[in-house]
């Protein structure tokens, strides 16, 4: 066991009103505010060499559970452990001295981590190969772009040489080619044994690097297994938009058999253009009569939903196969290539009955030029008089 969490709950408090004067806080007798659980009851094991991805909503506890596990947060109940030396890169900057330039934040980052200097001496010119940063090591890092922070922080962060690696949605602050060199040193480790913990929303990045995903929902741990279910539990709750729990096998279930979409001439076509009127069919299977709510979502980069087409109310499926139709009268002034995903939710439970994502994708060629949307607007040479 690399890291273990039993029965780890972590509680909060909110303030409405918080005094920021000496006087304020003599004279008002309390601080309005509440108090909220970021996590409850979390328990579950990380072997040694396992990659395992944190997944779920904004606000789900993923980070929290993070810092728990890398000493920065204590729980309010419950314990944790971890065995050998650990390596965090949880947010932007964190333990750096804005102040100090990057060649004395290396040695204290290294410090902090458990290096000694002799150590860090050995180490500095491959950190600061790997970070790209030879031009600007010895300036203060208060002048660093956010790129240059993640630079540094990770190259330290992966010259430590971690038993266990934690990682929180850094590299999608990186450039592309310096997150494909992370991810080549993420795999190596792999390779090599570590045990990594991961957040992220990239959703394909999870499903390619583990075996396994963690998928909280306000606080709670929901699923914790493969890491292609714990993807279909998540899109089933947060990118269709919807709240259940858990799939429940006590509910009817329904198969996705498959998505169209079908041109103004009535060809199943997946090249549209904005403006253009394509409906969207679903086909699926009902194992019993049900009543639900279907859900199509459009979703882009890091699984980002554009647009959701939803039935306004519940629909009275069969038992056996059938057919839901949505009719779109003008695609939105969008460009780019997006996935099509379903949901379906019990109507009178908000249990999910079946989610998936399909293959086909969605082609909107606008002409527009750059950015993923169009925007009307004008442009013409100031001349100053």
């Amino acid at each position: 066991m690399a890291l273990s969490a039993h029965g780890v709950s972590k509680q909060f408090a909110t303030f409405q009103h918080r005094p920021t004067q000496f006087k304020e806080r003599i004279l008002r007798k309390a601080v309005v505010g509440r108090e909220f659980w970021a996590l409850r009851d979390v328990s579950t094991e990380v072997q040694p060499g396992e990659t395992v991805g944190l997944i779920g909503a904004n606000g789900s506890g993923k980070s929290t559970l993070l810092k728990i596990f890398g000493g920065i947060l204590q729980p309010t109940t419950g314990q944790v452990r971890v065995r050998g030396r650990i390596a965090s890169l949880l947010e932007l900057g964190a333990g750096f001295n804005g102040e100090l330039s990057g060649r004395e934040n290396v040695y204290l980052n290294a410090a902090m981590l458990g290096l000694t200097r002799r150590e860090v001496d050995r180490l500095f010119d491959d950190i600061i190969a790997f970070a790209e940063l030879e031009d600007f090591v010895d300036g203060a890092v208060k002048h660093y772009s956010s790129g240059m922070y993640v630079r540094l922080g990770f190259a330290v962060a992966v010259h430590v040489d971690p038993d266990v690696l934690l990682v929180d949605e850094v590299l999608a602050v990186g450039d592309e080619p310096f997150a494909a060199k992370c991810l080549a040193k993420i795999a190596e480790f792999q390779d090599e044994g570590r045990t990594i913990l991961c957040v992220s929303h990239s959703l394909e990045m999870i499903q390619e690097m583990c075996s396994r995903a963690l998928v909280l929902s306000h606080g709670n741990l929901i699923h914790d297994g493969p890491a292609t279910e714990g993807i279909q539990v998540l899109r089933a709750t947060f990118s269709t938009a919807m709240t259940p729990t858990t799939v429940s096998a006590a509910q009817p279930g329904v198969d996705l058999l498959g998505i169209d979409v079908v041109d103004s001439s009535g060809a199943v076509h997946y090249e549209a253009r904005p403006g253009d009127t394509v409906q969207v069919r679903v086909h699926l299977r009902s194992a019993a009569a049900c009543t639900a709510v279907v859900r199509v979502v459009v979703t882009g980069h890091f699984d980002l939903a554009i647009f959701v087409l939803s039935t306004p109310s519940a629909v009275a499926l069969p038992a056996g196969e059938s057919a839901v139709l949505f009719a779109v009268p003008a695609l939105p002034a969008v460009e780019g290539t997006f996935s099509l995903a379903v949901g379906i939710e019990d109507a009178r439970t908000g249990a999910a009955l079946g989610a998936a994502r399909f293959e086909h994708r969605l082609h909107v060629r606008s002409g527009h030029g750059y950015g993923l949307l169009g925007v009307p607007h004008t442009g013409a040479l100031l001349t100053e008089r």
